[in-house]
C-alpha cells in the first residue's frame, strides 16, 4: 500500500484551474521530486497534499486513509510535514530555542506554562538528537536571523523533522543558495532520507539537485501531469525538455 496517494485531483480559483486532474503515488521511503515551469502548479499541488487548500474535485489518501476533508494540523499529527518557499523559522530565537519550540509541540507539551524535570530533559535529549543530525550545533546559541539562508533553511527543515513526520515536503528548498550551501542542503535531505527513513516530496528547480537526490521525478506543466519517470526517463524526455527546459532534444 502507498503511503501517500493523489487522486485525480482538481483545484481551481474562479474558473482559473491551478491543478488539473493530477494522480501520484508516493511509496514508504520514497524520495520523489515534483518539478515543472513557473505558474506549473507545484506549490498549490503540496498546499492540497498539506491541507492548506481543499481540492475541487479527487481525493487526498495518506496511509490508507482519506486526508482530503483534514485540516493542516491534523495532517500533521497524521505524519505529514512541510516547508515552504520563504523559510519559516523565529528569526529573533536561537537556533536551540527554535528546535525546542518544535520538538515540545511535537511533545504535546505546547500549551504548558513549566515541564516537569523528567518532560524537560525527554525535550533536550530530543533537541540533541536533531543538532546531530543537523551539524548545527556549533550555532546552536546563535539567533536564527544572523545566520546565511542555508543555516536557515536547515533550521527550518530540522524543525519539521522534530515533528517525527512520516511524510516530509519541502518546498524549494535551495532556493536562493549558493552552490556550497545547495551542496550542504542537499547532503542534509539524503542524510535524513537514508539514516531516518523519512519518505519525502520535494519541488525544487536546481536541476542539479533533482537528479542527485530523486528516486523518480514527476513534471506539471500548466497545472496538469506532463511527464513521471526516474531521473533517466525524465532526462530523455523531449516532452520534457521542450516544457521545462524551453528545447527539444
Amino acid at each position: 500500500m502507498s503511503l501517500l496517494r493523489v487522486e485525480h485531483v482538481t483545484k481551481s480559483f474562479s474558473g482559473l484551474v491551478a491543478v488539473s486532474d493530477v494522480s501520484m503515488e508516493v511509496e514508504e521511503g520514497e524520495l520523489r521530486a515534483v518539478i515543472g515551469p513557473n505558474g506549473a502548479g507545484k506549490t498549490t499541488f503540496f498546499n492540497l497534499i498539506s491541507g492548506f487548500l481543499r481540492p475541487s474535485s479527487g481525493r487526498i489518501v495518506f496511509d490508507g486513509s482519506d486526508i482530503t476533508q483534514l485540516l493542516p494540523a491534523r495532517r500533521v499529527w497524521r505524519g505529514i510535514a512541510r516547508t515552504f518557499q520563504v523559510t519559516e523559522v523565529f528569526p529573533e530565537l536561537t537556533v536551540r530555542e527554535n528546535l525546542r519550540i518544535a520538538v515540545e509541540v511535537a511533545s504535546g507539551y505546547r500549551l504548558r506554562p513549566w515541564l516537569s524535570r523528567h518532560s524537560a530533559g525527554k525535550v533536550e535529549c530530543r533537541v540533541g538528537e536533531l543538532f546531530e543530525m543537523s551539524g548545527l550545533g556549533p550555532r546552536a546559541d546563535r539567533r536564527v536571523g544572523e545566520l546565511s539562508h542555508g543555516d536557515q533553511r536547515a533550521t527550518e527543515i530540522m524543525m519539521s523533522l522534530a515533528l517525527n513526520p512520516r511524510l516530509l515536503l519541502l518546498d524549494e528548498p535551495t532556493a536562493g543558495m549558493g552552490d556550497q550551501e545547495t551542496y550542504d542542503i542537499t547532503q542534509l535531505i539524503r542524510k535524513l532520507h537514508k539514516e531516518q527513513r523519512v519518505s519525502i516530496v520535494l519541488i525544487e528547480h536546481d536541476m542539479r539537485v533533482i537528479f542527485h537526490l530523486a528516486d523518480r521525478i514527476m513534471v506539471l506543466a500548466e497545472g496538469k501531469m506532463l511527464a513521471e519517470g526516474t531521473p533517466d526517463q525524465i532526462a530523455a524526455s523531449e516532452a520534457v525538455q521542450t516544457a521545462y527546459l524551453g528545447r527539444a532534444a
